[in-house]
């Protein structure tokens, strides 16, 4: 009977150590890349998950942004699960 009692605490230690490790973290990661991607505003500098950058000129919706990219001013619209990253720095003071 004793030897039933480790083996199950053995297998909740290894599960705890698991969720602590890897589901845990993955989560609150994919927290903050949703509120970073839900706060993006118009004139924000972004970066696509593909790698183009640009400045964003229009929301469309709730799921569409349409950015400007390069000198020659070319406009793309993106879904907003796309932005891989917001290069602009606001100020949070409020």
């Amino acid at each position: 009977m004793g030897s039933w009692i480790t083996i199950i605490l053995l297998y909740a230690v290894v599960i705890g150590g698991l969720y602590l490790i890897v589901i845990r973290p993955q989560s609150k990661k994919k927290k903050k890349e949703e509120s970073m991607r839900k706060n993006v505003q118009i004139g924000d500098e972004i970066t696509t998950i593909g790698g183009i950058s640009g400045r964003v000129v229009g929301i469309k919706e709730d799921s569409e942004l349409i950015i400007e990219t390069g000198t020659d001013r070319n406009k793309i619209k993106v879904k907003r699960w796309a932005i891989g990253s917001v290069d602009t720095i606001h100020d949070d003071a409020e």
